[in-house]
């Protein structure tokens, strides 16, 4: 079980009031990740009091960026469902869509999203390479989120094709890996059409050298992008 009391007052030291049935959402999310983890590997962190700080709370910064209101959310790489399972605890109202490309995770996602009786989530598995040129994906989304799968310019071109004219991607990073990634994705910026609207750092104890970089898509990205699946990450921009 997840430690209430510290999840709890960690998320006040956000500026986040978690009820009680998102709390017993976490507990249950915590336990099914307990479980998981043995069968699939799906995080190296055990301690319930890691678990609550470096998985939840640390899902839970994003929200401080995230507009009002209801919103349609994709999370690319999201493995264990963070931050986009997560925050669909916490945002009951957003629509999210969990995009994992290892099938054994996306079952197991799955079942948790079941377990938990939550509506409005989809998991899909795909690789983001393919899944971006999918009309029914590409362009549609109010906010894509990534948490550290990759660095920022290879993250820019997997991303930013799911967006909508206005729309933000959020990347979750260190301090120290967002100040050398922030200017080498300059280039892949220029080319897909998005800018670094803000880099904001998160201020919490327990979260020290987390940042959000939050990039704004000004236009539509090319049609050649995002490249055949693996190039991105062979050959960044």
């Amino acid at each position: 079980m997840v430690p209430r009391e510290r999840l709890a007052s960690g998320a006040r030291a956000l500026g986040i009031t978690l009820s009680q049935d998102q709390l017993d959402h976490f507990d249950a999310y915590a336990a099914a990740l307990e479980v998981g983890s043995r069968r699939f590997n799906l995080t190296a962190v055990a301690d319930p009091v890691q678990v609550a700080e470096k998985h939840f709370l640390d899902s839970l910064t994003v929200l401080s960026v995230l507009p009002r209101g209801a919103l349609h959310l994709i999370d690319v790489g999201t493995g264990a469902g963070f931050p986009g399972l997560a925050l669909k605890i916490a945002r009951p109202e957003i629509s999210v869509t969990l995009l994992e490309a290892t099938g054994k995770k996306v079952a197991w996602l799955r079942e948790t999203v079941e377990m938990l009786g939550l509506s409005g989530l989809e998991t899909l598995a795909e690789r983001s390479e393919a899944l971006a040129h999918d009309p029914i994906h590409r362009g549609r989304y109010d906010i894509v989120t990534a948490r550290a799968v990759a660095p920022l310019a290879v993250l820019c071109e997997l991303c930013l094709p799911f967006l909508r004219p206005g729309g933000r991607f959020i990347a979750q990073k260190s301090a120290s890996g967002a100040e050398f990634e922030t200017p080498a994705a300059r280039r892949a910026l220029s080319v897909l059409g998005g800018r670094v609207a803000e880099v904001r750092k998160v201020n919490h104890a327990a979260l020290p050298n987390r940042v959000l970089v939050v990039i704004e898509q000004n236009g539509a990205v090319p049609s050649a992008y995002p490249r055949r699946p693996g190039l991105p990450a062979k050959q960044p921009l």
